[in-house]
């Protein structure tokens, strides 16, 4: 079985501070459009996970996300990252964790919404 790394929003938000992560997004843009933004999170819509999280991709190589940093992967509610660490575990990536609650439990925390 797969193990999952869930974390919460005050462990995520201590990452950032720390520069310790990727912070992803991975909800549509109308999600983003309609709720918010989380500052100087990354965009990558679930569907374009496969191709943009490849270490050869272009996020990587112009220096958008770091590979030696692990990828905070969040949604609206936590389901649909928690389903996609899972699927980029299976295909190799190993320092990788989504948020317990996503991005509703991101907007009751520290972090910025813009």
């Amino acid at each position: 079985m797969t193990e999952i790394k869930t974390i919460n929003a005050d462990e995520a938000y201590q990452m950032v501070q720390e520069n310790k992560c990727n912070l992803i997004d991975i909800r549509e843009l109308n999600e983003l459009e309609l709720a918010g933004r989380v500052e100087n999170a990354n965009h990558i819509p679930m569907g374009n996970l496969d191709i943009l999280l490849d270490p050869e991709s272009d996020v990587f190589k112009s220096g958008q996300l770091d590979k030696d940093k692990e990828m905070v992967l969040f949604c609206a509610g936590g389901v649909r990252s928690e389903m996609s660490v899972k699927s980029l575990i299976t295909k190799g990536y190993k320092n990788i964790s989504h948020i317990e609650g996503g991005f509703g439990s991101i907007s009751n925390s520290n972090f910025k919404i813009v």
